[in-house]
């Protein structure tokens, strides 16, 4: 039987209410669960983040790239009033509907100009070869004032992005040992690309000229507690 490492009392940022809070695993990134939505801290960061920054995010016109079926990804679903879900099917023509999302590249978005208010991604980017096209695409489709706000691990820190692979005509060049992620739609999993560093927001900025801010959340009565749970928040200026 497993022991618990960690089991206290709080208020969920995503189920809105009291609940429990209660790990098995010190990893608390992906074991500390809400009791009642069985969420993690990554996921109650992100929400924390949307609801402080982005409130009335029931009206907007959320996009969200890869969602998960739990969390954050479950209640924009549920209560946001236009929420796209999408996922990305490489053997299929983009914008069209498959297996019940709509098939989208970050890189080669299909939405209009001006047309998003909120794109979403949650552990996605770590995992992108044209991580400037993506920057650049989501800054093409946001509205002025517009906002992408994401998680993604900053396992570097302090220190210089690290690329682990890249991809040219020849396929996929590795240049360091090949790191796989989950991925909801693959049991292949999805091939870490970079391991970020806090000059992730220099990046952003250089592709899509979107000023980003890292937000880091400690609030244990929220369960929002574990490493690697910084909240980035990049935005489109007004024209």
């Amino acid at each position: 039987m497993s022991t618990e490492v960690y089991c206290a009392e709080g208020i969920c940022s995503i189920c809105e209410s009291d609940t429990v809070f209660i790990a098995y695993d010190s990893w608390f990134r992906d074991h500390l669960l809400c009791k009642k939505c069985n969420s993690i801290p990554r996921e109650r960061a992100l929400m924390a983040a949307i609801q402080k920054f982005a409130p009335t995010w029931r009206e907007m016109v959320i996009h969200e790239s890869s969602p998960s079926i739990r969390g954050t990804s479950a209640k924009l679903k549920q209560e946001a009033l236009n929420y796209i879900e999408t996922q990305y099917f490489p053997n299929s023509p983009l914008g069209i509907m498959v297996q019940g999302f709509q098939n989208e590249n970050l890189s080669k978005l299909t939405f209009d100009d001006n047309s998003i208010d909120l794109h979403i991604t949650q552990d996605v980017m770590e995992h992108i070869f044209e991580i400037d096209d993506c920057f650049m695409e989501i800054a093409r489709t946001l509205k002025p004032g517009g906002m992408h706000i994401f998680t993604v691990p900053l396992v570097q820190g302090v220190c210089p992005t690290v690329q682990r692979a890249s991809l040219d005509d020849s396929g996929i060049q590795y240049w360091s040992e090949a790191v796989y992620h989950g991925n909801p739609i693959s049991d292949e999993g999805s091939l870490v690309v970079f391991d970020w560093g806090y000059d992730i927001v220099h990046r952003i900025y250089t592709a899509s000229q979107m000023p980003t801010i890292i937000l880091q959340i400690d609030d244990i009565y929220s369960g929002i507690r574990a490493e690697y749970n910084d909240v980035l928040i990049s935005t489109k200026a007004f024209l």
